[in-house]
């Protein structure tokens, strides 16, 4: 009893309204694909909004807008959870929190577009592997959502490296592994309590070794070759697309007010590739070699749906230029490469050179619940490979890789990502410039409310897990050692 008190007090204390619906996740694919007078509320819907919080003036501080500005001594006003304004001599409302941020640097938040915290949570033990359901090629009727564990301790180290939002994929076992959700990183004891509002689906889908190495292991099993893959791949597509045609079909039907307009029978996994076509759940692809990236911009120009994201993407900088000509992102590593095959070609310098390409659009991610924890230095790492192969990448440009460019791929961007009058105040100030080795997140705004102060540890949201476990009082403050609960 003692236990459940503590963690309700804990839940008040932190502003996390979990069950308050102010503002739902649009949900699109259901909408779209009814009458407008018989629209079903949304399915698992966002209860996250923000809690109040006290209007903050940040002054003196060195500013990366993630728009490739740099403004240097400047004030940075937060009023209601959002962005009011940038610039210098600014002056704090009325009972405003004032922070002197002198020799400090702010960014927007970070943004992990690749993570698997809460479906592959800590402890990695089999009870709570939740990220791939390797029961079949094709997966597209699960949700990632329905996986994640809120209690995960990597969410709360995470926002100590200054991670305030993140995409959370099923893993790679699958030609289609089913839908990511968005989540913003707050404490909250269901999912829905962290699901970003207004944020679109992803699918995942994965190239290469894994679902053929995955499925391809027996005899008469499919697919075991890279030309089974994408043969998977399109015969899935023709038939969401047939699907799709059924579903306008019945739209027509019904509009004309015909009395025989029957809809065809309800199917979750066709109905992710259905919103996909339509462009209402974004695709984020698994996928190392420039060929088979190659290869799957074809496809999606033969089914008419469009790739935000190659994630990994290790031959990335062999294609820049068509990356950026389809207007797709790559997701990357600062330099894993070699540890399987379709990885041996990677080079140190391939986010460097996809961001170098006119209309490029570089992403850092983790993959990783320790790389999470140093999103900044794996950028960093980038910026130093890019320097020594010719290419001088500044911190205002180089900030992008970690927040405009992954709001962009993930449709949040209107959003976050940015620091512009108006957009939701996700803020970190760090100790010095983000990309030092030195560099550690002060202070992490999420919707204006500190989620985590590095001075005063007692205000970071704590895992339910890790209270009343006896190792967790021990454990170093996430953030000056990369410890991890």
């Amino acid at each position: 009893m003692k236990r459940v008190c503590c963690l309700a007090l804990a839940a008040m204390l932190s502003g996390c309204a979990t069950y308050a619906l102010k503002t739902p996740v649009q949900n699109k694919q259901v909408a779209s694909s009814a009458p407008a007078q018989t629209v079903p509320e949304p399915l698992y819907p966002s209860t996250y909004h923000a809690p109040p919080a006290l209007p903050t003036l940040i002054q003196h501080v060195t500013v990366l807008t993630g728009t490739g500005s740099r403004l240097d001594d400047a004030d940075v006003l937060i009023v209601d959870g959002k962005l009011r304004a940038l610039g210098r001599g600014l002056q704090p409302p009325a009972g405003a929190r004032v922070v002197n941020g002198q020799g400090r640097w702010v960014t927007p938040g970070l943004i992990d577009i690749h993570s698997h915290l809460g479906v592959y949570p800590s402890p990695a033990v089999q009870g709570n592997s939740d990220g791939n359901e390797a029961t079949s090629p094709t997966t597209a009727n699960v949700w990632a959502e329905h996986s994640v564990w809120p209690q995960d301790p990597g969410f709360r180290t995470a926002l100590a490296g200054g991670i305030t939002s993140l995409q959370i994929l099923p893993g790679s076992a699958n030609l289609f592994g089913g839908r990511s959700v968005v989540l913003k990183n707050v404490p909250s004891v269901t999912y829905q309590g962290m699901k970003f509002p207004g944020a679109p689906q992803g699918l995942k889908m994965a190239c290469g070794e894994n679902p053929k190495r995955v499925y391809g292991g027996g005899r008469n099993t499919f697919p075991s070759t890279r030309m089974g893959n994408v043969a998977g791949y399109r015969a899935q597509w023709a038939e969401a697309r047939e699907y799709l045609r059924d579903l306008e079909d019945y739209q027509k039907k019904l509009a004309s007010g015909a009395k025989d307009a029957k809809p065809p029978k309800r199917d979750l996994r066709l109905e992710t590739l259905a919103s996909a076509l339509k462009g209402e759940i974004l695709v984020h692809m698994h996928c190392y070699r420039a060929d088979e990236m190659a290869t799957v911009l074809d496809m999606a120009q033969e089914f008419h749906y469009q790739v935000a994201a190659f994630h990994h993407a290790t031959e990335a900088y062999k294609i820049a230029n068509l990356l950026a000509e389809h207007g797709v992102c790559a997701a990357m590593w600062a330099d894993w490469w070699g540890f399987k095959m379709e990885a041996y070609d990677g080079i140190p310098e391939n986010i460097a050179f996809v961001d170098a390409v006119s209309g490029g659009c570089a992403i850092v991610h983790s993959d990783s619940e320790e790389g999470i924890q140093r999103l900044n230095q794996e950028a960093a790492k980038a910026i130093a490979y890019g320097h020594r192969a010719g290419l001088e990448i500044p911190p205002e440009r180089a900030i992008r890789w970690l927040t405009a460019n992954p709001a962009k791929a993930l449709g949040i961007l209107q959003y976050t990502g940015t620091l512009e009058p108006g957009k939701m105040a996700d803020v970190v100030v760090w100790t010095r410039n983000p990309f030092s080795v030195y560099a550690l997140a002060d202070l992490v705004f999420i919707d204006g409310v500190v989620r985590y102060d590095r001075s005063n540890p007692a205000l970071a949201p704590a895992s339910d897990f890790l209270i009343g476990q006896p190792a967790a009082g021990d454990t170093p403050e996430p953030g000056a050692s990369g410890a991890r609960p």
